[in-house]
């Protein structure tokens, strides 16, 4: 079974083919993505990149472009000296599945 690690969105993720993935968002307006993998791993061989192989390629199907996670909310509060901040924030992400590592 073929593994790989790629890196998207400044993190690295080690895949297999089949895996769904939530990365962050990818701005494209395609189905598919491609990306250098740094690493392969197959059977007993491990080609590792300089930083990335190029002549390998790991290919993806975007299934959901823009997902918006959970909302995370953070409270400034001082007592007595009415400081009081509330802030959200919801993060973007794509869900990916990997098709393919060749």
């Amino acid at each position: 079974m073929k593994k790989a690690v790629i890196e998207t969105g400044s993190k690295q993720y080690l895949v297999a083919e089949g895996d769904e993935i939530k990365v962050e968002l990818l701005k494209t307006d395609s189905k598919t993505a491609k990306f250098e993998p740094l690493l392969v791993i197959d059977g007993d061989s491990v080609l590792v990149g300089t930083p990335k192989l190029d002549k390998i390629a790991v290919s993806a199907d975007i299934l959901e472009a823009n997902i918006q996670s959970d909302k995370v909310t953070s409270i400034r509060y001082k007592a007595k000296k009415r400081v009081h901040k509330t802030r959200g924030h919801r993060q973007h992400s794509s869900l990916i599945k990997i098709k393919k590592i060749s």
